[in-house]
């Protein structure tokens, strides 16, 4: 135990996947696959989670599985190198939970940042706040601890759910003895990774606002999200005037996005971005090259992930094997784990019976 470097990753079903996950999590995911620095990597959909608030209405869920795993397939997620797994038919996570909610006060959880954020986002009143939703840091930790997980990719705003886990595997280990792995978090080293914008520019790239660019959008759409939607400088009026490439959603994407070989292709007046930037900086050039160019990155980066899909869309029930035999796989593996936490809780009683020896032992000594 903890000898092994095992990465658990995840997200919650709730829709296709978007430019934001892949930026974020998912092109960084098939590097760390490919590494072969790992002994195990495990993602997990994280459909428990979902449910938290969208109770009522479970289709969308239900619905979503198949797309997400599609999105993984499609960008280069490997599942005979990647376990891909269904949060909700691991029946250990639930256990696991339930053992460690007992381990955390609800004063703890309404202090965590993360969750804060999540409640203001979803625009929950306090008093109508679900309790799964409330308890979900501890749900994570479970996860987490099952896989015997070393490192958990996140970005800056889930660091406070690491730092819960990391409490609960200390406490639980200082109360049953040291039986819990501790797992660290791996932050994305590009600044870029850390938080992709939505096309409006007001905030990071999100389902529930609607200013996504989906990675299984079609050219067609992807142009006019770029051309109709995407923020710029609002004082860039004239192609003639000074621009400000900070806090400019084409820049932020091309930093990204763009490799030095995209100026080569298309467009071979600039040798990189920088000089690209400074000729923005400076005046004469326009949003309508800055925009043409970045929807040239944006299609040399999501025609073969699109063409990946329609290859795997056309074998659903392939896709269907990968996610039951993945999900068998991760049962053994939380099943072992939830039987060693039982053990150092010496709450195994049916594993053998040596608890009849405790029990006589207990009640001759009561009637003495």
């Amino acid at each position: 135990m903890g000898e092994k470097n095992i990465i658990l990753t995840g997200d919650r079903p709730t829709g296709r996947l978007h430019l934001g996950h892949y930026v974020g999590s998912l092109k960084r995911r098939v590097e760390l696959q490919n590494s072969g620095l790992f002994d195990a990597i495990n993602i997990l959909i994280a459909d428990d989670q979902a449910l938290t608030d969208n109770a009522d209405n479970p289709a969308k869920i239900r619905d979503s599985i198949v797309n997400v795993v599609l999105d993984y397939l499609s960008v280069g997620i490997d599942p005979t190198k990647t376990t891909i797994c269904v949060q909700s038919a691991l029946p250990a996570l639930h256990a696991l939970t339930f053992y460690y909610l007992n381990l955390v006060t609800t004063a703890r959880l309404s202090r965590n940042p993360t969750v804060k954020a999540e409640i203001q986002m979803r625009g929950f009143a306090e008093e109508g706040l679900p309790t799964g939703f409330f308890i979900y840091p501890v749900s994570q930790a479970a996860d987490i601890t099952a896989f015997d997980a070393t490192v958990v990719p996140v970005g800056d705003d889930q660091l406070p759910m690491i730092e819960q886990t990391r409490e609960i595997v200390e406490k639980f280990n200082k109360i049953y003895g040291k039986t819990l792995v501790l797992p660290r978090a791996m932050i994305p080293e590009n600044e870029m990774q850390r938080r992709l914008p939505g096309i409006d520019g007001k905030a990071k790239m999100s389902k529930s606002l609607g200013n996504c660019i989906y990675l299984s959008d079609d050219p067609k759409t992807v142009k006019k999200l770029v051309n109709g939607k995407m923020f710029t400088d609002p004082q860039h009026l004239a192609i003639s005037d000074p621009g400000h490439t900070e806090g400019n959603v084409v820049f932020t994407y091309l930093d990204a996005l763009c490799r030095k070989e995209h100026f080569a292709m298309f467009l071979p007046d600039y040798a990189d971005l920088e000089e690209m930037k400074e000729h923005y900086r400076r005046g004469g050039l326009g949003d309508g090259v800055c925009k043409k160019f970045l929807i040239q990155v944006l299609e040399e980066t999501l025609e073969p992930i699109r063409a990946e899909r329609a290859r795997w869309e056309a074998d659903i029930d392939s896709v269907y094997d990968i996610i039951r035999e993945g999900t068998a796989k991760a049962v053994e593996t939380t099943n072992a784990t939830l039987a060693r936490v039982r053990k150092a809780m010496r709450i195994d009683y049916f594993e053998d019976r040596s608890i009849v020896k405790e029990w006589n032992a207990l009640l001759k000594q009561a009637k003495q």
